[in-house]
């Protein structure tokens, strides 16, 4: 609900000193330090939430973006104050951002409730950012508008287009395989990643900003314009416009997003054929906004909803592409017999006054296809459940080998992801094409749920040219990734799930047009099992010990049970 507190302006939520008269005169004091008069301070203000850091090249160009943001709030009258918060990047942060992504959620929260604003901008792009984002501003639940870095430009090595991160996977691949050499990865690794901006393919950065811009808290258009372009620096300027408008009418989160809402984002997350992190993070953000969302909701519309947008890691475009051919609004003009039309946005529009005047896809073009010529018929990702998950898992089928969307094997099993890097490559463990790799202890609990879950092929099957294999965990993939790979296996390892009861030579079977992922041994075998079963110790301090002891399983969102 709205925050009770009347007051507005720059006399929202008073530090307290016992005199508010006090508190509002001391504010003033310390603001005209800064320049403010009295003149600046009767605007509305607007607060900028900046994940700028030298550590996101993902948000190179943020600081650009923010005085943009900031042109447009003082071209609507308001007064921009810019505050910086946790930025998470997938590069440089240990062990995994979604270890932090809660915890980024929940300072954000807490400095829009502490500050004085309106309305406020949030400004993310890289994979956790933006949901970490959403999260607060619906817990919050002040007027907000999100506005992202977009992705970044194609980069080129010896005629290829190069996109990370799918491109760099399977370059990196064919590398571990003997087919490129020490000096080709070389080059490509300074080729991958022409520009600044969030990966340029379909992965998570790019698929939460296209379900952000579904669910109507971000501006028509806005997911899609490259990092670099002048049309990003023109959102922005827009968006801060808007978040003036949003708060002089009082327009909440809680006043835009509906059971609808999230159904249309699922629906655009199918058409995307997206990453499967974002299920992960829409369960959470329906939960902060009361609205139920569950494995179910997912599998009925997967079963109907065509894959419409040709991009990698399910096609052969990128996000330039995508953006060229209309982005969001026109994939949403598309599926609009898919749509819930009456969800609201921040414009103030439902989302069918706001596809008005959108033309349909071209034939000029192919990134985006019709709904009568999909890139794929439906069934993008699935959830599947299962003696092995029965409180569920998900696998990106679009971007899964046909030949083994049914298959049974023994399991090789690898206690976590460092276990995995010891030995996966050991030729004696036996490892065949017909196996099924085990990870486990890599889920929330256990390692934060890492993006470890699209193991490697061992390298001497890679060297004989197999690409795919049916691979299990309780971790996460990143949205760039492809295969045959079950994720958030629930319940996981570390709370005692059936993933910690598996054994080497185990058969495993994984049924996609069922529904199902089982693990074949009996039950009075597997109470024999866990008994015996000892799970690691969580950690001692710190917020790695808070988010432990706290956090949800996947299919509830990964959140922190107390949020």
């Amino acid at each position: 609900m709205p925050p009770s507190d009347k007051a507005s302006g720059i006399d929202r939520n008073l530090a307290s000193y016992g005199d508010k008269a006090f508190s509002r005169y001391l504010r003033r004091a310390f603001l005209a330090s800064a320049g403010y008069d009295r003149n600046d301070l009767e605007r509305p203000i607007i607060g900028i939430a900046d994940t700028s850091s030298d550590y996101n090249t993902c948000h190179r160009q943020m600081p650009e973006m923010v005085t943009a943001i900031k042109r447009g709030v003082l071209e609507a009258g308001g007064l921009p104050l810019a505050f910086p918060t946790i930025s998470l990047n997938e590069i440089l942060t240990s062990p995994t951002t979604m270890l932090f992504r809660n915890l980024a959620a929940m300072e954000t929260e807490e400095m829009i409730r502490a500050q004085p604003m309106d309305a406020v901008v949030l400004v993310g792009g890289c994979d956790k950012t933006v949901p970490a984002q959403a999260m607060a501003a619906i817990s919050a639940d002040i007027p907000a508008i999100h506005v992202v870095a977009g992705p970044m430009l194609a980069g080129n090595w010896r005629g290829q287009r190069l996109g990370a991160c799918t491109d760099c996977r399977r370059l990196w691949t064919e590398y571990r395989a003997g087919k490129i050499s020490e000096e080709e990865i070389r080059e490509i690794e300074a080729s991958l990643c022409a520009t600044g901006g969030t990966c340029m393919v379909m992965g998570t950065a790019s698929t939460m900003a296209c379900l952000i811009e579904t669910l109507g808290l971000m501006l028509p258009g806005g997911a899609a314009p490259p990092h670099a372009t002048g049309d990003r620096l023109k959102q922005c300027t827009a968006s801060g416009r808007c978040a003036v408008e949003l708060a002089q009418a009082n327009r909440y989160p809680s006043n835009i997003l509906s059971q609808g809402s999230f159904h249309n984002a699922l629906t655009v997350l199918l058409a995307l054929s997206g990453s499967t992190n974002a299920v992960v993070h829409l369960l959470a953000m329906a939960r902060r906004a009361g609205i139920s969302l569950t494995y179910d909701d997912l599998n009925r519309l997967s079963k109907k909803v065509p894959v419409l947008v040709d991009c990698k890691p399910a096609g052969v475009g990128y996000m330039e592409d995508f953006y060229h051919a209309g982005g969001v609004p026109v994939l949403l003009k598309e599926l609009s017999p898919f749509l819930d039309l009456e969800t609201m946005t921040v414009t103030g529009k439902t989302l069918g006054e706001t596809l008005d005047g959108i033309g349909m896809p071209g034939d000029w073009q192919s990134t985006i296809r019709t709904v009568d010529n999909p890139l794929v018929a439906s069934g993008a990702i699935v959830a599947v459940s299962g003696t092995l998950a029965p409180n569920g898992a998900v696998i990106k089928a679009a971007a899964a080998s046909p030949a083994l969307m049914r298959h049974q094997g023994p399991a090789v099993v690898f206690n976590s992801p460092e276990d995995a890097v010891d030995r996966i490559d050991d030729p004696a463990l036996g490892i065949t094409p017909d196996h099924v790799l085990v990870l486990r202890n890599a889920g929330p609990i256990g390692a934060g749920m890492p993006e470890a879950g699209s193991l490697p092929i061992p390298r001497h099957l890679a060297r004989q040219g197999v690409r795919d294999m049916v691979r299990v965990s309780d971790a996460r993939m990143s949205g760039t990734a492809y295969g045959t790979v079950v994720l958030h296996c629930a319940p996981e390892a570390a709370a005692g799930g059936p993933l910690a009861l598996v054994k080497n030579g185990d058969l495993i079977k994984l049924d996609v047009a069922a529904g199902r992922i089982d693990l074949l041994v009996e039950e009075e075998e597997l109470s024999r099992r866990r008994k015996d079963l000892v799970l690691s110790p969580i950690p001692k301090r710190g917020w790695a010990k808070l988010y432990a002891e706290h956090v949800l399983q996947a299919d509830e969102g990964a959140d922190l049970d107390f949020l």
